[in-house]
């Protein structure tokens, strides 16, 4: 079964005190959609055209690049959107609070924590936050459409946090400042997203 975008739960100017409503517009519709379409031409006719996302990441080492690259870029986007909202900016709660307290210090450390990672990641790619094999939390960066769940991760893990460090996600409002769009982005995180990920991985 062909991989499709995913709906998205807001408009493309929703989260405009960050993302600006082109770079979205752009962003999702050309460059993940573009993922979607090359994916689905790379597994077409083959034994994993009819794997989830989930399984290809986990065999990624057995197939070609290109499903390395737009596998990735799906599975990473598809992510993406989901911890993202107009009405996010919030705090982390409860067990995934008490989580970040204990294994980064506070939440401000682990803000630290995965802006540098995404802002000393050279060239493209993303910034995670992880629950590694041993269920821990763990700040780690990919490059390019790879993920913790890809089978040639350095660092495996379940992501329940991605943050995108391409140009392509900011580049239009931010330029060359990253580090400015890694300050912007967590006005726009749903933390409520971000900790059913976290229940569920756990």
């Amino acid at each position: 079964m062909a991989f499709q975008l995913p709906e998205l739960s807001y408009d493309y100017g929703a989260l405009d005190k960050s993302i600006d409503a082109q770079t979205m517009e752009i962003h999702y519709s050309k460059h993940h959609g573009a993922y979607v379409t090359n994916c689905n031409n790379a597994i077409a006719g083959t034994e994993w055209d009819d794997k989830s996302i989930e399984e290809i990441m986990a065999n990624v080492s057995k197939l070609p690049p290109a499903v390395r690259n737009n596998g990735g870029g799906h599975f990473n986007h598809a992510l993406f959107w989901s911890i993202l909202s107009p009405n996010g900016g919030d705090a982390p709660s409860g067990d995934l609070a008490d989580d970040i307290n204990a294994t980064f210090g506070s939440f401000s450390a682990l803000k630290d924590q995965m802006s540098t990672a995404g802002a000393t990641r050279f060239g493209s790619g993303w910034a995670w936050l992880i629950l590694d094999a041993q269920g821990k939390l763990a700040v780690c960066s990919t490059p390019n459409q790879d993920n913790p769940t890809m089978d040639i991760a350095e660092i495996k893990g379940t992501p329940i946090l991605g943050i995108d460090v391409w140009e392509h996600a900011y580049y239009l409002r931010y330029q060359n400042r990253r580090p400015d769009y890694l300050k912007a982005i967590w006005d726009v995180i749903s933390w409520d997203a971000v900790g059913d990920r976290y229940a569920a991985a756990k």
